[in-house]
């Protein structure tokens, strides 16, 4: 079960939280606004230009000290780039079962993973002292969840220790909901849990059913679902839903809906190519040297 029970990580690589319903906090919360500095950061990831991501959001950071949504986008940074040398959030990794279920090939990069569990601790330790002020903070309750979400990743499809991502990937999806709970338009959540329950739903059903006992459940209908309503009215993550639902579309041989949303992404973020290389290996196209990865 350790080792097929790999795949439920996915949900957690943006497990997304949300803002509490109090209008008076809502304006003010980096995370669910619009933020020039972090989207143009954001974008950066998105095309795999990892280094000037994680200049934008440390020199966002250094400017708001007390905001933990910094440091959680510093640590994305970093997962997702070994995610992307490791050809994670690929079709090669989605369609061949093996890796789906049971993570990379080897050991990730030492010197990313370490910076990336100190952007966790930073983040973690400024979302508590906002915690301790405010219980219901929504930056800190995202930072919360994120990180959780993130940390899960990484140690179920990095590090392939299955016993500590399984509680954090518990830890998260019931923060997603309780958030979720308070503010029902906040889609970016639905990341976590659309992608919960499409991994889980994968899953053999004798290895779902021990998952329950700790409750930890799985619909594929339902997960694509929800990661559609990321992609219909998120913010920072509808990207990530995007690659996330398509890769899974060609999975349940979704081809009209995988085709679709790799092209929306290659259109968008011409600059990648990522998206480029997966439209082609969708459409049954060659991919030109320029395009690999």
């Amino acid at each position: 079960m350790r080792g097929r029970s790999h795949c439920v990580a996915f949900m957690l690589l943006f497990s997304a939280a949300v803002c509490n319903a109090r209008a008076e906090t809502d304006g003010a919360t980096p995370a669910f606004t619009n933020v020039p500095e972090l989207a143009s950061g954001f974008r950066s990831l998105y095309i795999q230009n990892f280094t000037e991501a994680r200049e934008k959001f440390s020199s966002w950071e250094t400017q708001h000290p007390d905001e933990p949504f910094g440091e959680v986008a510093v640590a994305a940074s970093y997962l997702f780039e070994e995610f992307y040398r490791q050809d994670v959030l690929s079709s090669d990794f989605f369609l061949n079962e093996k890796r789906f279920l049971h993570g990379i090939e080897g050991k990730p990069d030492a010197a990313r993973m370490k910076s990336f569990q100190e952007a966790i601790r930073l983040a973690r330790t400024l979302a508590r002292r906002r915690l301790e002020k405010d219980e219901r903070d929504p930056e800190a309750l995202f930072a919360l969840a994120l990180s959780s979400g993130m940390e899960s990743d990484a140690d179920m499809i990095l590090k392939k220790e299955h016993i500590e991502a399984l509680k954090r990937l518990k830890e998260a999806n019931e923060q997603a909901k309780r958030l979720l709970a308070e503010q029902p338009d906040a889609n970016d959540a639905y990341v976590a849990l659309g992608a919960a329950n499409y991994i889980i739903g994968s899953l053999s059903g004798g290895t779902r059913f021990l998952l329950r006992f700790g409750g930890i459940h799985g619909d594929k209908k339902l997960g694509m679902e929800q990661l559609g309503k990321t992609i219909e009215s998120g913010r920072y993550l509808k990207p990530f839903a995007k690659i996330l639902l398509a890769l899974a579309a060609r999975r349940q041989k979704q081809d009209d809906l995988a085709q679709r949303l790799l092209r929306e992404l290659s259109e968008e973020f011409p600059e990648s190519p990522l998206y480029a290389a997966e439209y082609a290996k969708a459409m049954g196209r060659p991919i030109p040297a320029q395009m690999h990865p």
